[in-house]
Formats: structure tokens, sequence, C-alpha cells
């Protein structure tokens, strides 16, 4: 009997997946539970364009992260943080600084976003790194400046 999965189930499938199980499982565990439904045409279809919707907005996401990416490469944010006379910060310059120092310029980044290779403990120039999505980073340059 071919079911369409309403949701996950160990050892058979995915939710939304389209799948080929025995009578007596579909009758009485996937069916009896509400963890499925009978496969109609129409129930087939519905399948297949949100499959095709998905894939669509999926595509869509990863071109804008790109555009972003692209934008941001190479983009130099200041960061102003107490320091001594001898250039030494009180404390580190963290990610979510740099994260509102970029929303500042216009960019909406989420603090854990952005990794930084070493903690920034002095004034001057570094390099971070932005992972807007797996396989989508961006370089900035972090410059920070005594208040």
């Amino acid at each position: 009997m071919k079911v369409i999965l309403k949701a996950d189930v160990k050892g058979t499938g995915k939710k939304g997946d389209l799948v080929e199980v025995s009578d007596g499982y579909a009758r009485n565990f996937l069916l009896k539970k509400g963890l499925a439904e009978v496969a109609t045409t129409s129930g087939i279809n519905e399948i297949t364009q949100r499959r095709i919707a998905d894939e669509f907005h999926r595509a869509e996401y990863v071109k804008a992260q790109k555009e972003l990416a692209a934008k941001l490469n190479g983009a130099e944010v200041t960061v102003a943080i107490k320091a001594g006379e001898n250039g030494r910060v009180f404390g580190s310059v963290t990610t979510a600084q740099i994260a509102s120092a970029l929303e500042a310029q216009g960019y909406e980044i989420d603090k854990k976003k952005i990794s930084l290779k070493e903690n920034i403990k002095n004034v001057g120039d570094f390099s971070a790194e932005v992972r807007l999505m797996e396989g989508v980073t961006a370089k900035i340059k972090v410059k920070v400046v005594a208040e």
C-alpha cells in the first residue's frame, strides 16, 4: 500500500515522503496513529508541488546569501573599545560587538556566524570570517580603535 507520511517514522521515511509499505503495517500502525495517509493522486500531486516550491525557495535563499557574501567580502568594520595607553584592550573584542558594528552599517548578521581566528586583545587591524551558510563565507576586516 502506498502512503504519504505525515511525520518522520524511524525506519520508514521522513515527513512528506511517498512510501510503499505492507497493508497491515499501514492499516494497523501508520494510519491508526495518524502518522500517514493513504496516497491518492491529489495527495501525490500536492507532494510534488510542495517539493518543487521548497527547492525553488531554497535556491532563492542560497542566491540571496551568496549576494550578501559578495557585498560583505572585504568590508571593513570599526569597533571602538576602552584600551590602555600601550594599546592593550580591557577585556577583548567579541563577535557581538562586531555584529552590532555590522548592523550599524546595514548588515543583519548573527553573532554566531562570525568567527575570529584569535582573540582580539589589542588595538589594530584583524580579519574575521562570516559563515552565512555551509559553503558561503565572507572575509571582513575588523579595525579596533581606542575610545
